[in-house]
């Protein structure tokens, strides 16, 4: 039998997960292996081997490899950037230095701007002018971009990021200037905005396009660097990383526009929990991924993860919470809706100069880790409170091969929080666990209360290797009827990457009115970013039957400021179509802002369109009939410590891997897994499908 597989690698801030997938057979295989800061490519490496070897599979039988990352997020946020320059339209020079007038923080007179990615010195203004409709008002100076490009390759220059006024309409300046830096310095890479991101709002497409340029050679040496080790283990299947839409590209599509997986790795999650909530009939789940540095949630309508182009990076201390309006560098390209906060299971448990127990956002990370690691770390963390609570056990941590110290974790939250606190260990145990799920709550909330949504109608999908140690009490917070813990929930994001399908995403600026549009323009443009898909996708080897494509405009009243991204239909657009758009857009401006004005001029902004080959998705296996009496899946018991029961409890502790369907499980208990810990609160039950999925609810 010619087996054939799919390998899906994420390496995040504490553990480097994978995922071995046999094509042939379905059987799944999973591992995980600590990161490895100083060089993300050894841990990557490293659990390819390992899968490979317990998989017992060829390298040369290995279809895809499938990398989430987040190398591009950690370049900027420790400015492990390129030497980079921006040139633009004269007169604008300090694009960079002006940003926006937003703010994180109203009152917060403190509060400083980010410092441009590109110095002063490195940015040039160029004479040249297009108006609005794109039309030349003052014709490129040749002769001035080759100074400029000249004093550039002077400067040891890397990386050029070129954005001129109204390219998005007319690129043709960008185009040549392109050219230029190609014939007179092509030692550099080179980044053009009306190839990046061709929208109007000239910062926000400024800022993308220099952080595309800075971190392009980062990204490409690293990519770089890990496709040529894997070619050298005899892996020579396709290599792809994930997105930040949710898609794959190629690792070559990547190296030219990195700025597209800035959150590759975090997007992956919210991947794996559409796709199974999907299988199992559940269209609206709100994807919960708590590892070892962040948690992360996001939300999925129908089926759909939610896309912003309203995002961030590399934003300051003046907010622990991930996306904060004003708080980074703005990106405008398609980006699942996330919110990121600093409440890992390495999150690191402090007293403030107030005396107030605080949690995060500082990580102890892979190295040198929480306490219980006995790895040189001495700051208690969410991992030694979850550990001193007797919710996760000292013998059974990644499947018995970390053996825990409960005695110094114990030590550490005495020392460092319940002594100058005058408080019990288990007390501030359970503060430390109180606080986080307190933040992770907030989190859920602005993912869907402040988007408009109840998530009492949606079910909490938990994975992450922390996720469903905290899900229940999240849940039970926001009166979440159902929580779903996948299968080996500690590798759930690398699963992300094997259910994901290759993606491209285009769009085009159209503003004008609803009543007033070119249908025929819009069409043309539409025809125009299809083919250009089509293309990339037939370059990447997608057939033609497996081609999908997905239509949006962003759309807004006459006189807003934003606009709204609206679905549309596939085929072309006629009178009755916008009709039936503007109905929808109407409806969605709604459900985000609680009102619509039917009577006021609605205008199109902008066009875009989604390019998807489709990937075969595995099948989930099933597992065998259980017993109902779940006797056999007891390991022991331990006492563990519940803010319900106000003291400790003997629970109950399972073996998932026992465990089968129709078994069910009532509160408060522990299942435990190689990859994973769920606790089930008091006044819940855990049943089992027939996945081995579990569904807590409340008796």
């Amino acid at each position: 039998m010619n087996e054939q597989y799919r390998l899906g690698i994420d390496i995040g801030g504490t553990f480097t997960d994978g995922i071995l997938l046999n094509e042939t057979t379905g059987e799944i295989r999973t591992g995980k292996v600590p990161s490895t800061p100083a060089d993300p490519s050894d841990g990557f490496l490293h659990v390819l081997r390992r899968m490979l070897d317990d998989g017992q599979a060829e390298p040369d039988a290995v279809k895809y490899v499938v990398h989430g990352t987040t190398v591009a997020t950690n370049a900027i946020i420790e400015g492990n950037l390129a030497k980079t320059a921006f040139i633009t339209t004269e007169g604008f020079r300090d694009l960079l230095e002006i940003q926006t007038g937003i703010r994180p923080t109203l009152y917060d007179l403190q509060f400083q701007k980010l410092k441009p990615l590109v110095p002063r010195y490195l940015c040039f203004g160029v004479p040249e002018r297009l108006d609005y409709r794109g039309e030349v008002l003052v014709s490129l100076d040749e002769d001035a971009v080759q100074s400029v490009v000249r004093d550039l390759r002077e400067e040891g220059v890397e990386s050029i990021a070129v954005c001129l006024l109204h390219s998005y309409i007319n690129p043709e300046h960008e185009r040549r200037i392109g050219e230029i830096i190609a014939t007179e310095l092509p030692s550099a890479l080179c980044s053009l905005s009306s190839e990046v991101a061709p929208e109007f709002r000239e910062y926000f497409r400024a800022s993308t396009t220099v952080i595309n340029a800075a971190i392009r050679p980062v990204v490409s040496n690293y990519l770089g660097n890990i496709q040529a080790r894997v070619r050298r283990s005899g892996v020579g299947g396709e290599m792809l990383v994930m997105q930040s839409n949710g898609g794959v590209l190629t690792f070559e599509a990547a190296m030219d526009r990195p700025v597209f997986m800035v959150e590759s790795g975090p997007a992956a999650g919210v991947i794996a929990a559409s796709q199974l909530g999907e299988t199992l009939g559940h269209e609206n789940v709100i994807s919960f991924d708590m590892g070892g540095t962040t948690a992360k949630v996001g939300l999925i309508e129908n089926g759909s993860p939610r896309v912003t182009k309203d995002y961030e990076v590399g934003g300051t201390a003046a907010t622990t919470e991930h996306g904060s309006r004003g708080s980074g560098y703005p990106i405008r390209t398609p980006v699942i809706d996330l919110v990121e906060i600093g409440a890992g299971g390495g999150s690191i448990a402090w007293i403030d100069s107030g005396g107030i127990l605080r949690v995060g956002p500082r990580s102890a990370g892979a190295d040198p880790g929480p306490v219980c690691y006995g790895q040189g770390g001495t700051e208690p963390t969410i991992t030694d409170a979850n550990l001193v609570l007797g919710r996760i056990s000292p013998d059974y941590f990644l499947g018995g091969e970390m053996r825990l110290d409960v005695d110094a974790a114990r030590r550490a939250i005495n020392e460092r929080c319940a002594g100058p606190l005058g408080m019990d260990a288990d007390e501030v145990a359970l503060g430390i666990v109180e606080i986080a799920n307190s933040a992770m709550v907030g989190a859920l909330r602005r993912v869907s209360v402040q988007r408009g949504y109840d998530p009492r109608e949606f079910v909490l999908v938990a994975f992450g290797g922390a996720g469903p140690v905290h899900a229940n009490r999240l849940a039970a917070e926001l009166e979440m009827p159902t929580v779903l813990v996948p299968m080996s929930p500690g590798t759930t994001s690398a699963m992300g990457l094997l259910v994901t399908d290759i993606k491209h995403d285009y769009s085009v600026a159209l503003i004008q009115r609803a009543d007033q549009i070119d249908i025929g323009v819009a069409n043309t443009q539409f025809q125009r970013m299809r083919s250009e898909g089509r293309m990339a996708l037939s370059r990447e080897g997608v057939a033609d039957e497996d081609t999908r494509f997905i239509k949006q405009a962003d759309m807004r009243y006459v006189g807003q400021s934003y606009e709204l991204t609206v679905p549309l239909q596939e085929e072309d657009l006629d009178a009755a179509a916008l009709d039936e758009i503007l109905a929808q857009f109407h409806q969605e401006h709604e459900r985000s802002y609680g009102f619509k004005a039917e009577e006021e001029p609605v205008e199109f902004v902008a066009l875009r369109l989604s390019a998807v080959g489709v990937i075969p998705k595995p099948q989930l296996p099933k597992v065998s009939p259980g017993d109902h009496t779940t006797t056999n899946a007891i390991k022991k018991t331990r006492p563990v410590y519940f803010a319900e029961t106000d003291g400790r409890v003997d629970c109950p502790i399972y073996n998932r891997y026992k465990l089968g369907s129709g078994d069910d499980i009532t509160g408060p208990a522990i299942i435990e897994e190689v990859d994973s810990t769920t606790v089930i609160h008091p006044g819940y039950r855990a049943a089992v499908d027939e996945f081995g999925n579990l569904f807590l609810t409340r008796i």
